[in-house]
Order: structure tokens, then C-alpha cells, then sequence
């Protein structure tokens, strides 16, 4: 079984249970959700999220816990020189885990920081200070926080392998730290995953460690490789291409961690059925894009 999903929300009354149903609509096999909306750090009450109607559907349905992700807001910036702003993004990731915990999810996505005050070095020393803060605070939870590759747009942190590799070694518990390895981003930023792949990964084992890797994002760029504007496209519509994309998600070494779509909405209709199907049968449809603009069920 391929795990294969997209990115769902949780909003309304129904929370948690609405995000494994649109999973399930979708025919995927994992899914990632946000706990609010990205763009703030508004969240409603463990209580409201309806965990427990969610875990019975997902009990019935087969889904699997391991293969749901939590996505951090991007807002959140353990790189801020404000040290009064940095204190913020440790207490509200603290909750964060909290409320990955809470729903039984394992692996909670993060945007590693951005390095306003210019100083790269300095801005991994903070990010891994900061990130040591959250896992004492959550020390006896079993969540991993998976540094997302970035694409360097702005100043970013994460943009190379060798960047994740010095945050994780300026913490002291790098088992609850992990990769998730973003396509997009990860071309955006120079590395050449369409034509050698396997020589990025033998880059990122011999610099990080394969083994680090807990996620993947599977999206397709709008840019060509090396452009650090980090724009994603439908999968095999960009520069990437339906065949590299598809090469690293039947990947032999992720075969058992949750690939996720995060491919933009087609005229404001959500494409993931049709993706995860083209995926899963391994043929590219030149007309897709067409055909999810035409479909009244969406």
C-alpha cells in the first residue's frame, strides 16, 4: 500500500472527524492537517477538536495514525532576534505538540525560522535553542518535530541539508527531531531531485542521515530549479515533472512514511482525488487539470 494523501482541513463543528472524512474522499491512505488557521496562532480547546469521533472513524476506516502529519503555522519564527517574540513561538509549539499529542499524531511539521537580523549562524544557534526548549517542555511526549527543507526564499533557514544537520546537532534529544523533504522546495534551492535524485540523497544521508527523513511533500515547482521562490504546481505540471515526482514517491526507503500533496487548487476546486489516482496508477493524465475544473462534485 502506497501512503499517499494531501493536506485537509479541520474547521466547523465537526474538526478532526471533517479532516479524515475529506482524507478518505480523497481515497488517501495519510493526510496533514494544520490545528487552525496557517497564517495565525489562534486555536480552539483540545476539547473542541473532536478527537474521539475521529479516532473511531479512522479505527473503521483503516487509516493509521502514523501516517498523519500536523503542520506548524508558518508565522511562528524561533529565529526572531525579539527575544520576547522568540519566547512566544516556544510557548505556543510547546501546545503545539500538545495538541499533536492530544490527537494521536507523531510527527508535527515546522518551518525552521527565518534569519530576519541577517546573521544565519546566529539564527541556527536560536532555532536549535529554541527547539531544546520545546522538547524539555514535552519531554515525555512522543511527538518528533520535522524540520521542513526549505526554499530559500527571503532568508530562510533550511535551505541546505548542511543548515537542518547544524540545528539538529545543537540539541541534545535529536530523536525527537526529524526531516520532512519538500520537493518543491528542495528544487527551488538547487537541488537537482529531477535529474539525480539518488545523488541528492546519497548529498543528504552522507550530511544528515537518510534515516531522519519522517515525511514527504510532494509537490511540483512552478520554477526552474535553483530559482528560491518556492511556488508549487499540480503534480507533473511544473519543472519537476510527473515522472521525478513519481520516482521519489515509490522511493524504495520511503515507502513507509506519508507522502503529502500540498498542489495549489484548480479554479478554487480541490485536486488531491485526482492526484492520489494518477499516482497510485502510475500514468499521467495531460488533461487533468481540465478535468478537475469541469467536475461539479468538487
Amino acid at each position: 500500500m502506497i501512503i499517499i494523501g494531501s493536506h485537509v482541513g479541520m474547521s466547523g463543528t465537526k474538526m478532526y472527524q471533517g479532516s479524515v472524512e475529506e482524507a478518505l474522499n480523497y481515497g488517501a491512505t495519510a493526510f496533514m492537517v494544520y490545528t487552525g488557521a496557517p497564517q495565525n496562532t489562534i486555536r480552539k480547546s483540545i476539547k473542541d477538536l473532536n478527537i474521539e469521533a475521529a479516532s473511531d472513524l479512522m479505527a473503521k476506516s483503516g487509516l493509521q495514525f502514523d501516517h498523519v502529519v500536523v503542520h506548524a503555522p508558518y508565522i511562528v519564527n524561533l529565529a526572531n532576534p525579539d527575544p520576547e517574540k522568540r519566547a512566544f513561538a516556544v510557548e505556543f509549539l510547546t501546545k503545539e505538540v500538545i495538541r499533536t499529542a492530544s490527537m494521536h499524531v507523531k510527527q508535527m511539521v515546522l518551518h525552521p525560522g527565518s534569519a530576519v537580523g541577517l546573521d544565519r549562524e546566529q539564527a541556527v544557534t536560536w532555532i536549535a535553542q529554541g527547539l531544546q526548549q520545546v522538547i524539555d517542555n514535552t519531554k515525555d511526549l512522543d511527538v518528533k518535530i520535522a524540520l521542513e527543507t526549505m526554499a530559500g526564499k527571503g532568508n530562510e533557514v533550511g535551505r541546505t541539508f548542511e543548515e537542518l544537520k547544524a540545528i539538529i546537532d545543537q540539541t541534545n534529544r535529536p530523536g525527537r527531531l526529524s526531516v520532512c523533504f519538500d520537493t518543491c522546495h528542495t528544487h527551488d534551492s538547487g537541488y537537482d531531485i529531477k535529474n539525480d535524485f539518488e545523488g541528492v540523497m546519497k548529498h543528504f544521508d552522507d550530511v544528515v542521515g537518510i534515516e531522519y527523513i519522517s515525511v514527504i511533500h510532494v509537490n511540483d515547482s512552478k520554477n526552474e530549479m535553483g530559482a528560491r521562490k518556492d511556488r508549487h504546481e499540480n503534480f507533473g505540471f511544473g519543472y519537476i515533472g510527473f515522472d521525478a515526482l513519481l520516482n521519489i514517491v515509490y522511493y524504495d526507503k520511503f515507502k513507509d512514511i506519508p507522502k503529502i500533496l500540498e498542489t495549489p487548487y484548480v479554479n478554487g476546486k480541490p485536486p488531491y482525488k485526482y492526484e492520489i489516482a494518477m499516482i497510485k496508477s502510475k500514468v499521467f493524465n495531460p488533461n487533468l487539470l481540465e478535468v478537475i475544473e469541469h467536475d461539479e462534485s468538487l
